[in-house]
């Protein structure tokens, strides 16, 4: 019952990160409106898979080091706790997606579902933040005495998310009128991440260490 429920918490706040406009959403958007929603769901896909790799070695590593050293990993959760609530101010301050991010698409030329795939895998994979954001995030969710099925349900849930977000993205974000009110209101949405991280990020500060 304690695993269904992290999954939920889980899902409820890593679908509020995926929510907030990123480079990730830029790359979706600009491939779906350049190469058509084929490329664009190939992309999501990548995106998926990148996010299989963060996960993967953020569980494992938080599980080894909560054996190890639980002072240690009381530092790497204050880490990440400071990082969240600093992601939340900065979201706070964003002016949100700009129309020209997404207008500067590369050329019309049609893409390999791999090369659409490479792309969002890369652009996710490479993404400075992620690291951080993952730590802060599985700090509250992974214990060491958990069998491998659990991490795999909580990479499940982040790959899924992922991979359906992005790939309704490409289907309606590509309506101009859809997409430019959603550009028009990104800021606000990027205001309501915000709080929603800086929140998090107080709640992960204080949260107890696993045992």
């Amino acid at each position: 019952m304690d695993i269904l429920i992290n999954a939920l918490i889980l899902a409820g706040v890593f679908g509020v990160a995926v929510l907030s406009p990123g480079p990730d959403l830029v790359v979706a958007i600009r491939n779906s409106i350049a190469y058509g929603r084929l490329t664009g769901f190939w992309t999501a896909l990548g995106f998926g898979f990148g996010v299989l790799v963060h996960v993967t070695y953020t569980s494992f590593g938080l599980a080894a080091l909560i054996s190890q050293s639980i002072f240690i990993f009381t530092i790497i959760k204050m880490i990440g706790a400071v990082y969240l609530i600093y992601m939340g101010i900065k979201a706070l301050r964003s002016n949100g997606i700009k129309e020209i991010d997404v207008e500067e698409a590369p050329s019309k030329k049609p893409i390999s579902a791999f090369k659409a795939w490479s792309q969002g895998f890369i652009t996710n994979i490479f993404n400075p933040k992620a690291t951080l954001f993952f730590l802060a995030l599985f700090s509250q969710f992974i214990n060491h005495s958990d069998p491998l099925w659990v991490y795999a349900v909580y990479g499940g849930v982040c790959f899924g998310l992922v991979v359906v977000w992005f790939s309704l993205v490409s289907v309606f974000l590509t309506i101009p009128r859809i997409r430019n009110k959603f550009l028009s209101i990104s800021k606000w949405v990027d205001r309501v991440c915000g709080t929603l991280f800086i929140a998090l990020g107080i709640k992960l500060a204080l949260t107890k260490n696993p045992n």
